[in-house]
């Protein structure tokens, strides 16, 4: 792991690349202590699958019912058409 400041990650950008590129972790410290760490980013081959919790999510009947404090707060009566 290779350890490095803010000053001397901005001055070797290139380099902490390269460096992540073989596999090295780099951290960037601040005042002597670590703020950040750059990895080798991994792109997941999973592949995202759209509808994958239809069927799982229940949304209850209520949810677009506000209560009587929150729908006065945005200036709407109880039933939920502005005054």
């Amino acid at each position: 792991m290779h350890i490095t400041n803010i000053s001397e990650a901005k001055a070797q950008l290139s380099s902490l690349i390269e460096k992540v590129l073989a596999g090295e972790e780099v951290v960037i410290g601040k005042a002597g202590k670590p703020v950040a760490k750059l990895v080798r980013y991994e792109r997941g081959d999973k592949k995202r699958t759209p509808g994958a919790l239809k069927g799982k999510i229940k949304i209850a009947k209520s949810f677009d019912v506000l209560s009587k404090d929150v729908a006065e707060a945005f200036g709407a009566s109880e039933s939920g058409h502005s005054s």
